[in-house]
């Protein structure tokens, strides 16, 4: 099978061997990959796949299921969407089964592919790590980026009023029609976001260079979640201020979570989160599809940062 791979900081096609389908696995032929940020890291060289996890690059697919391995509940032909440590830019996959999810009522696989690895990194880090409730106000950092995306409709649908930061007055624009109160531009008054504060939960992608800001914009128990070091690893913090608001700082990261950690996840974003969007309550932010020989221009794109939601590189056109 044709797959994708990053080679000393670019990414090209190759042929691999397609993997064998085990009990409690489903093979999967690949309609569409979204693209994310962890795969510009892997295809840099800065973030290699966790131990028994695929080389390919991809972290999240769409498709048809071609071959259901013993034990698994699925049916050849049924239309999913993947959730991967690895593996999503290939011509088919393998996964364990309990990581897949239905594609959702009129979403079309390009659609669809978008969907896990935000959905489950927002759902994951708002509502289960920091136990967001109802009505307590957040903070989302890059708010346009895929997991902004998701976060900024998951908190309108679950009654979370919510501000963003953000790189552009467009895309603040867009993460208000998207539900988000407001926000600021992280160019020019970053500081400004002290005017919306304090908040309940932040979740930050960005680290170093925001944390400080972040500590003073927390309220009282207040939960700072971290999920990305775009800003930096390393920084100072006030202690005084982490005791007296009794905050709590999670570092939290997905790919490497165990197949039963992903498994309980998914579950629960099909019960509570896949619902929402038979009932039209969350869209896909599909912001760009490329075709698999445009996928140099595609992660190039992404490398902008000027992307406002989602981008997904179609791997068989004749799945739609």
């Amino acid at each position: 099978m044709k797959a994708l791979q990053g080679v000393e900081g670019r990414v090209e096609w190759s042929e691999r061997p397609a993997p064998a389908c085990e009990a409690g696995q489903i093979r999967v032929r690949v309609a569409a990959a979204g693209l994310n940020r962890a795969d510009l890291l892997q295809r840099a060289g800065l973030y290699p796949p966790p131990p028994g996890a695929s080389d390919i690059l991809g972290l999240e697919c769409s498709g048809v299921i071609s071959e259901v391995g013993p034990g698994s509940a699925w049916q050849v032909g049924e239309r999913v969407c993947c959730l991967l440590a690895g593996g999503g830019m290939a011509e088919e996959v393998v996964l364990d089964s309990r990581h897949a999810l239905p594609v959702p009522a009129g979403l079309s696989l390009h659609e669809a592919a978008v969907l896990p690895e935000v959905y489950a990194t927002a759902w994951l880090n708002l509502f289960q790590l920091a136990a967001l409730q109802p009505g307590e106000k957040v903070l989302l950092h890059a708010g346009a980026s895929g997991v902004g995306s998701a976060a900024i409709q998951l908190c309108k649908a679950f009654g979370n009023p919510c501000w963003v930061s953000v790189g552009s007055a467009e895309r603040l624009a867009y993460c208000e029609s998207l539900g988000a109160q407001g926000g600021a531009i992280r160019s020019t008054d970053l500081e400004s976001l002290r005017d919306f504060a304090p908040f309940d939960v932040i979740l930050d992608p960005v680290g170093a260079s925001y944390a400080e800001l972040n500590l003073e914009l927390l309220a009282r128990d207040g939960r700072w979640v971290n999920i990305g070091l775009m800003g930096g690893t390393k920084t100072t913090l006030n202690l005084a201020l982490v005791l007296g608001k009794r905050v709590q700082l999670i570092g939290s990261t997905l790919r490497n979570r165990d197949d039963l950690f992903k498994a309980e996840l998914l579950a629960d974003l099909q019960r509570q989160v896949w619902p929402l969007f038979a009932e039209g309550r969350l869209l896909p932010q599909l912001s760009r599809a490329f075709a698999a020989k445009d996928a140099v221009a595609a992660f190039d794109e992404l490398a902008s940062n000027q992307v406002s939601g989602k981008l997904v590189l179609v791997i068989d056109e004749q799945l739609q």
